[in-house]
Order: structure tokens, then C-alpha cells, then sequence
């Protein structure tokens, strides 16, 4: 327990590991349909902040996955980024010599609509509820004294490393390590825009998988197959880039400051040059009436701020 409290987030991806990856000796004997456990992280969060925090940071944790109070822009982005990179994805693929997806295969896009809500509710099944432990629990810890973007190659490796026993038995493509680098930037990005809501990311997150990897990659085959998650993932490195470039480092947005543990809502980001704002500052005090109590029945006396 100590160790757990003394390392938080080294004992997070220890859990998260251990938890998600039992299965994987009982897929090789042909005794479980998957060698991981998609919600591994999530349990792993559960229990790191049953021992650090208790009942606070689980209910923390809890806020975040229905904070749906966002803001349409970020509804629009959560589900029409990931369909427009997988469309953009196949048309480059054909463009490149790939047999295109016949009528009927698309024509099973109505399917869409039962397979994203399975993926969304059903811990396990697509990846999003991976999103409560890596965006609702690693991330803000991972930003405190860093830049969004440091924190963000950080929890790549996390994450990358975490999707191996996938590559390895082949469930997913090796391209995945450099997909997740470009995805975990992007997700990271709407995350501190969205008020730290992981509910967004986990929609987010079952709508990649629903529209890429259950409808569109398995109409490729042979070569087209391979070319498709390459240049899936070149895409998203793509975008990545590009949010770095417009949102800025250091909190991956232009008007919010990036989330850290212990906020609750998004603050203004600082406009480049001025002076970040310190946590007495953000609390109201002013150096007079720090550590000074107020006389009874007073209310906080404020002093005219010397600098």
C-alpha cells in the first residue's frame, strides 16, 4: 500500500498491465476469445485511487465519464474526426492501387449505429473504456510540471506498450505504434478543450473503432490491407501535427490551460509572454492576507495588490 501511495502513477501502468494482460497465456491455448482485457486501465485507476485517495478521487474519476457539458464543437470533432480520417485513409488507399469497397460492402453501413453503441457500453469490447484510466486518471498527473505535449509522448509509450500482446498475436498491426502516438496527441488535445470530460473521448474512442476497425479495414485484403493502417496512422501523426502547431505545446489548446490533477473545470491558458498566474493568485489571496486569519465576524480583507 505504501508503494502505491509513494508511486501513484508507476503502480497505475503496472496495474494497468497486470490487469489487462492475464488473458493473454489463455488465448494462446485457445481458452479465451481475446489475449487482453480492454478495461484493464480502467480497473487499474480504481484501484490505485481506492488506496491514494478513497472515496474523493473515485467520485472524481466518476464526474469526469459523464461530464457531457462540452460544448457541440467537440461533439462534432469526437465523432466526425475519426470518420473523416478513415475515409481520407481509404480513399488514399485506393487512389494507390487498392480495390475499392464494393456497393454491398458498403451498404452495411446501417450496421454502424448497433455496433458503435456496443463498443461505447460494453466494458471491453472496442477500446473505449480504456479512456477512464489513461485521459481520467494518468493524464492530469502526467501534466503537472510538464508540457501537454511531453506528457503526451509519455503516456504514448504507456498506451503503445499496453497494445503489444494485440500486435504480437496480430489482432492489430504494428502500424499501431505510430497510429497511437498521433491518436493519443489528438485525444489529448480535445481533452483539455472539452473540460477534462473523458465521456468525450470514450464516444471519441468507440467511434474510431466502429467505423475503422469493424467496418472499413475489413474490406481490404492482401497488400491493401497492410497499406490501409499505414497510411491510417499517417493521418492521425498528420493531424497531430498540425493541432501541436495551432494549439500550442505546453497546453495543447489556445484558450484553456491544459488539466492537472485537482481541477475541476478549465481555467484561461496564459497569452504567450504574460506572467502565469500563481496558485494563491487563482485562489484570490494576495500576499497580505496569505496565512493571516480574519478577525471574527470579518470578511476577507483585501489590500491593494504591491506588484
Amino acid at each position: 500500500m505504501s508503494l502505491v501511495k509513494r508511486h501513484p502513477l508507476i503502480s497505475f501502468f503496472v496495474l494497468a498491465y497486470a490487469l489487462s494482460w492475464w488473458p493473454w497465456v489463455l488465448y494462446a491455448l485457445d481458452l479465451s476469445p481475446q489475449p487482453i482485457v480492454g478495461f484493464g486501465p480502467f480497473l487499474a485507476a480504481i484501484v490505485v485511487l481506492l488506496i491514494t485517495r478513497e472515496k474523493t478521487g473515485i467520485v472524481e474519476l466518476l464526474r469526469r465519464m459523464v461530464r457531457w457539458r462540452v460544448g457541440l464543437r467537440w461533439y462534432a470533432v469526437a465523432l466526425l474526426l475519426p470518420v473523416a480520417i478513415t475515409l481520407a485513409a481509404t480513399a488514399f488507399n485506393v487512389l494507390l492501387g487498392a480495390q475499392a469497397p464494393s456497393a454491398a460492402e458498403l451498404g452495411g453501413w446501417t450496421g454502424l449505429f448497433s455496433t458503435f453503441a456496443i463498443v461505447l457500453l460494453v466494458p471491453g469490447l472496442g477500446g473505449a473504456w480504456e479512456e477512464p484510466g489513461w485521459r481520467g486518471y494518468a493524464l492530469p498527473r502526467l501534466q503537472v510540471g510538464r508540457s501537454a505535449l511531453f506528457a503526451s509522448l509519455i503516456l504514448w509509450v504507456g498506451v503503445a506498450v499496453w497494445h503489444l500482446p494485440l500486435m504480437i498475436v496480430g489482432e492489430v498491426h504494428w502500424s499501431d505504434i505510430v497510429f497511437i502516438l498521433g491518436f493519443v496527441i489528438v485525444f489529448n488535445w480535445v481533452f483539455n478543450n472539452a473540460n477534462g470530460s473523458v465521456l468525450i473521448l470514450m464516444l471519441m474512442h468507440a467511434m474510431n473503432n466502429t467505423i475503422s476497425g469493424s467496418f472499413i479495414s475489413p474490406m481490404f485484403l492482401g497488400a491493401d490491407s497492410v497499406r490501409q493502417p499505414w497510411l491510417f496512422a499517417a493521418l492521425w501523426c498528420a493531424v497531430a501535427i498540425v493541432v501541436v502547431m495551432w494549439a500550442g505545446p505546453k497546453h495543447l489548446s489556445r484558450k484553456h490551460s491544459k488539466q492537472e490533477e485537482g481541477t475541476t473545470a478549465s481555467r484561461v491558458a496564459t497569452p504567450p509572454g504574460a506572467v502565469e498566474p500563481t496558485p494563491h493568485e487563482l485562489r484570490g489571496e494576495t500576499p497580505s492576507s496569505i496565512g493571516r486569519p480574519e478577525a471574527k465576524g470579518e470578511g476577507p480583507r483585501w489590500n491593494k495588490r504591491p506588484w
